[in-house]
């Protein structure tokens, strides 16, 4: 289980506020990017559960532009979540189920000859959309996955020397069972890496299914689901991107999150830790949990709480600790424990 989002205490929050600068972001004007994830939550929680860690993962990596991967037992709501995230948003959306003989150009787009033309023209692809959902990522071949991954990394494709760029925003969103083997085809680490997040979701507490119940007793969640508004279009999205990349954070933070990336890189029980880019996405991804907390600048806690989402795919136990039934979520919460938090 990964640790709670919101800070434990306003005292630590006090402690690391920087001093009055004219040039930094005031609370008043990060206001709009946590009035927006309000406005996501309260749609989505129209259908949702039981899932507000999930859903601030998610809002986090929306805003801070980031690819994610939700990973959990069928039937726990990761498709949904999904899809009723890109509901809120007022753009392109699609969805593409991976099996194993998915092709890439089933994903991607292919060149077809036009008779009347007698020219080649391309027929775009699923993956040409602003939100794209993939479901059972792990299920389609390696071919396929590497295609895909391209398109993340590089926000484009290109087909007979022709550059085709993919909407603004693009956002993918994929889900993958990890308790069935037979029939997937596991990502390779360095592809897990072009993923801003790994979100891992667990069965709902008795409560909380109880209240799931509740909900559906009289109502689908096909009706529950078209009731969801329409909340924000691609230009407030970029807006409220540009005010995130503006979030303050101090040398003492980047120090910390430096050294958490470090220690990844020689502790016993791993035999791969995390690269840069593992630094960047940890930044980027507290910046974005304090704005949508309404704050403008970062405070250690955003750092501690985006570690596991960042962390858990980026690093490799080794074999022996992992027959043993260690898991990342341990190692990291004693990486954390062990470095000292800026004052």
């Amino acid at each position: 289980m990964t640790e709670e989002i919101v800070p434990e205490s306003g005292n630590e929050e006090q402690s690391v506020s920087p001093q009055l600068d004219r040039s930094r972001l005031t609370d008043d004007e990060i206001a709009p990017v946590k009035a927006a994830a309000d406005n996501v939550r309260t749609e989505m929680s129209r259908v949702l559960i039981g899932q507000d860690e999930l859903v601030n993962y998610l809002l986090a990596g929306l805003f801070s532009g980031g690819h994610m991967l939700i990973e959990g037992v069928p039937g726990i709501a990761k498709t949904l979540s999904a899809k009723l995230l890109a509901k809120t948003l007022n753009l392109d959306y699609s969805r593409i189920q991976f099996t194993p003989d998915l092709m890439p150009s089933d994903v991607t787009g292919t060149s077809i000859f036009n008779l009347k033309t007698s020219e080649f023209t391309f027929n775009k692809g699923p993956v040409f959309a602003n939100v794209v959902l993939i479901d059972e990522i792990n299920r389609a071949p390696a071919k396929t996955q590497a295609a895909l991954f391209e398109v993340m990394e590089e926000a484009q494709i290109t087909s007979d020397g022709e550059t085709y760029m993919m909407p603004y925003p693009f956002l993918v969103l994929a889900t993958q069972n990890p308790i069935e083997q037979e029939g997937t085809y596991r990502l390779p680490e360095a592809q897990l890496d072009r993923f801003l997040f790994k979100i891992r979701i667990n069965y709902p507490e008795l409560k909380d299914e109880i209240k799931i119940l509740e909900r559906f007793r009289n109502n689908s969640w096909q009706s529950l689901v078209e009731s969801v508004a329409q909340v924000l279009h691609a230009e407030n999205i970029s807006s409220l991107r540009k005010l995130v990349e503006d979030v303050y954070i101090k040398d003492e933070l980047i120090e910390y999150i430096a050294k958490v990336i470090d220690q990844t890189r020689h502790d016993a029980d791993l035999f791969l830790g995390a690269s840069p880019r593992a630094s960047l996405a940890l930044m980027r991804s507290a910046k974005a949990l304090a704005a949508l907390q309404g704050r403008s600048y970062v405070v250690p806690d955003d750092i501690k709480s985006m570690a596991y989402p960042v962390l858990n795919h980026r690093i490799q136990i080794n074999p022996e600790r992992e027959m043993e039934g260690l898991e990342s979520n341990e190692v990291i919460q004693r990486i954390l424990e062990n470095i000292e938090i800026p004052r």
